[in-house]
């Protein structure tokens, strides 16, 4: 089943094409993979997804309904979440707190349990690994990842989307993040990833779609992507090769 697909989405912004007649589709229960150098436009694809940017034409279709141009609280009350390549949380709250919000307001759907359980099992289920009432603003970098990531999935997303989760963080913390992403699909969440750390992309991703200067250039399985010339010159930089 298709839960996600866009169909020659373009977004401009005033002579700017960011996003150029893009079209692709997630399966159900699949980790799919977006690349392409700084500046192609992911981001921006995500942005018109979810409801941050109204697309300015195509057409977006989520758990089978046209979906183009609703706003972000709306996509999210339908079942879609993400995280941000800057995390946001609410800095004077408590990692508890900012999970919270995502329980009691991120869903139209009520949790057997109370809100302060969820939230506490969602942080243990992400690893959170610091006291679950400490503030925010106290908190590094990969400390705020998983705060980030707790409250996206606080709001029962169908659809995760994931935008450079793994941008900054150690060997050892990518593997660690890796298993977490294949827990959340494993509880039958799909994804949907930004990412340029290869590692990740392949150790992770069903199928990846390229996009270069909002052009999608290629799309297909992991590995063969990967090789293709026309990314390996794009992407990687020529010369290079997927590990």
């Amino acid at each position: 089943m298709i839960i996600l697909e866009t169909q020659e989405l373009v977004k401009n912004f005033g002579g700017l094409t960011a996003v150029n007649r893009v079209s692709l589709h997630v399966d159900e229960g699949e980790i799919f993979g977006l690349i392409g150098p700084n500046g192609a436009g992911k981001t921006t694809l995500i942005n018109c997804i979810t409801g941050t940017y109204p697309p300015s034409g195509g057409r977006v279709h989520f758990l089978g309904e046209d979906t183009t141009g609703q706003q972000a609280d709306v996509m999210c009350h339908r079942g879609m979440a993400r995280t941000f390549q800057i995390c946001q949380p609410f800095p004077q709250l408590t990692a508890m707190e900012n999970v919270l919000a995502g329980v009691i307001f991120g869903s139209t759907h009520k949790h057997s349990k109370r809100p302060e359980v969820v939230a506490a099992e969602i942080l243990d289920f992400v690893e959170f690994s610091m006291p679950k009432d400490t503030r925010a603003d106290q908190l590094n970098t990969v400390q705020l990842k998983r705060i980030d990531l707790a409250r996206a999935l606080a709001c029962r997303p169908k659809l995760l989307l994931l935008d450079e989760l793994a941008a900054g963080l150690t060997t050892g913390e990518l593997g660690d993040l890796m298993d977490i992403i294949r827990k959340i699909r494993d509880s039958g969440i799909s994804i949907l990833m930004v990412e340029h750390i290869m590692r990740v992309i392949m150790g992770l991703c069903d199928r990846i779609a390229v996009l270069q200067y909002g052009t999608k250039i290629a799309e297909g399985p992991a590995q063969e992507v990967a090789n293709d010339p026309r990314v390996l010159e794009a992407y990687l930089g020529e010369g290079h090769t997927a590990d």
